[in-house]
């Protein structure tokens, strides 16, 4: 048999039918555990199997479809009537917070985190900005810094003995967006003997969403690319300035 341009990416094992699939026009028969896929003229026949969270991360791609808009909005309904910051008994997206590092056992939290959302207004008295007239601005100003990464710097205050691994999206509406954040005890023995983790015990790693350390921090510094059209962003874009910004003369020359 010809192998087929097209890649499928989702299929339900016995009893399921086919969600999804990518590439040029076809055909898909499902017959038992076999997928049989055309692809014009060259077809293909394989046996699929695929974990459950898989699945689960099929059904947050399609955030627009039918049953994620209502669980969405009975969600968020249900958020809204909880502190800003709460803790979660598991969390909500269990496929992507395994993708960041999450474990179901001892020494591993997850808290949700509520942030408003909106651009930043300078906070000056009545509005009255004192210099030139290009700082002016007052409203329609925009914080550097991702709603994420205020979610983690909240949460790592709150909880100082705990230490930010990652966080990621949930859910919003017009008013807030809706954040967990993974946070680790490093004073429990199941991490501090877990060769995986324990690297977060260093006491350099102490808050380090405050510092731009997590992805949701070296994102907005910058540091996600590579290449020569990223050179100035390292080690940070200050850094960078200042070192092409210095005179440095030796003493003996």
């Amino acid at each position: 048999m010809k192998a087929i341009e097209a890649v499928v990416f989702l299929l339900l094992e016995q009893g399921g039918a086919v969600l999804f699939a990518s590439g040029q026009e076809r055909s898909l028969l499902k017959s038992g555990n076999y997928l049989v896929v055309n692809s014009k003229d060259s077809y293909s026949v394989g046996l699929m199997k695929i974990g459950a969270y898989k699945y689960v991360s099929e059904l947050w791609r399609k955030k627009q479809s039918d049953v994620m808009r209502f669980l969405q909005r009975v969600r968020c309904w249900e958020y809204r009537q909880h502190p800003s910051i709460v803790r979660v008994t598991h969390p909500t997206r269990p496929d992507k917070a395994r993708r960041l590092g999450y474990k179901a056992k001892q020494g591993y939290v997850v808290y949700r985190i509520r942030v408003r959302r909106g651009g930043r207004k300078r906070p000056v008295p009545k509005g009255i900005v004192y210099g030139k007239p290009t700082n002016q601005g007052v409203t329609q100003l925009k914080f550097q810094r991702s709603k994420r990464s205020v979610a983690e710097e909240r949460a790592g205050r709150k909880l100082g003995g705990l230490r930010v691994l990652n966080s990621y999206w949930i859910n919003e509406d017009s008013t807030y967006k809706y954040f967990e954040v993974i946070l680790v005890d490093v004073a429990h023995n199941a991490i501090r003997n877990d060769p995986r983790i324990n690297w977060l015990c260093n006491p350099v790693h102490k808050h380090r969403e405050l510092r731009g350390l997590t992805s949701a921090g070296k994102k907005y510094r910058g540091l996600r690319g590579r290449g020569h059209l990223h050179h100035k962003a390292r080690p940070s874009r200050r850094a960078n300035w200042k070192r092409n910004n210095t005179l440095s003369l030796r003493r003996y020359r």
